[in-house]
């Protein structure tokens, strides 16, 4: 089993978008077949119209089930109506019936233990939305569907550079009552376990941004700071977090102050994704923390200006893949640790032990 490939599950995303160009453009490359075993939720049909009308060379094989997909080729699982009409660039409740039916197919085979992650394509929030689906976005619903009770924190981020959001998909004019020091406290917690687990952080440093512009300029601004936010930082502090804070978010990221942390933690959703998606949307990545499930996402939308041109990278779908894929490895590898303390203890002491070579050499140098 340790040699066995990763399966990745992916939707299909609104068929009328940039999906499956990103998916088809991704696994043309052969290298992405020896790093995992790609099972794609959706249709052949669809899948086939989109690789014909943007000239895509990638190859698939149609599968009833995950159970049956083969190493070393792009495997499809039929799960939509092959009826369903593509119009690139249009919103369409069929499509959203469609990125449904491939989203639960999904989610149903992952409790199945069929795949290892979930990579989701980008889906339109306004025509998935229906009495199966009644959530703000693809976080909450699989929350609700795989997470066993476990909240969810969406990161977004590209390299060392994460950026979680206390309140997510939430109306503006909501969020100064949803912060509270308790929301923030759960925020931080998951946060900085997932740095952990995640990414392999020992000692995890994060940034914390105000509420109120210049921080609230003691309390001229508002009071959110002083009264919600620091006392939630003394608290995480406390309790060993590394947490700084709360910083300015207007020239935050602009002075490359982000670059001395190992996450961001933003109170709402624009003012964290904003500015991460002008310093790194191309490559950026949604990843869902907090749940047993490891799930990612490419940072953009359906992107329905520019779908059925050819000209959508893959970029962040691809980089979506990886994340995926390496977090789920962090995740084996810490379980395994785990389960042998005394392994644990002699990675952690061997590397105390390199570290002292090394200080000692650039001494005598």
């Amino acid at each position: 089993m340790e040699n066995a490939k990763i399966k990745v599950g992916i939707t299909q995303g609104d068929v009328n978008g940039v999906g499956y160009e990103v998916i088809l453009k991704t696994f043309a490359e052969p290298m992405m077949l020896e790093l995992c075993t790609p099972v794609i939720y959706g249709s052949p049909k669809v899948a086939a119209y989109h690789r014909k009308a943007l000239d895509l060379p990638t190859n698939f094989t149609i599968i009833p089930s995950a159970s049956e997909a083969a190493d070393g080729r792009v495997n499809i699982v039929n799960c939509t109506d092959d009826e369903v009409k593509v119009e690139f660039g249009k919103a369409d409740p069929e499509a959203g019936k469609a990125a449904l039916s491939a989203l639960e197919k999904a989610t149903e085979e992952y409790k199945e233990g069929l795949i290892d992650v979930i990579v989701t394509a980008p889906i339109n929030k306004h025509t998935i939305h229906s009495d199966e689906f009644d959530f703000p976005g693809h976080t909450e619903y699989i929350e609700r569907r795989l997470g066993d009770g476990s909240k969810a924190l969406m990161i977004l981020m590209k390299g060392d550079f994460r950026v979680a959001l206390v309140t997510g998909h939430l109306p503006l004019s909501h969020v100064a009552s949803a912060i509270t020091k308790e929301l923030i406290e759960e925020k931080m917690a998951i946060f900085n376990e997932s740095l952990k687990r995640d990414f392999g952080i020992g000692a995890p440093r994060i940034a914390v941004l105000s509420l109120n512009p210049h921080a609230g300029d003691e309390g001229l601004l508002g009071t959110e700071e002083e009264k919600v936010i620091i006392p939630a930082l003394k608290e995480m502090a406390g309790k060993g977090v590394l947490c700084y804070g709360p910083y300015p978010a207007d020239g935050f990221m602009g002075a490359g102050h982000f670059t001395h942390f190992d996450g961001i933690l933003a109170m709402y959703h624009d003012q964290g994704l904003a500015p991460f998606k002008a310093l790194a949307m191309d490559e950026g990545v949604n990843y869902t923390a907090g749940l047993p499930v490891v799930r990612t996402s490419p940072a953009h939308g359906t992107a329905y200006d520019i779908a059925g041109k050819g000209v959508a990278s893959e970029d962040s779908f691809r980089q979506a893949v990886y994340v995926a894929i390496d977090v789920f490895r962090n995740r084996q590898s810490e379980k395994a640790l785990r389960a042998n303390p005394l392994r644990k203890q002699y990675y952690e002491k061997r590397d105390d032990s390199d570290k002292l070579k090394l200080d000692s050499a650039e001494e005598e140098v």
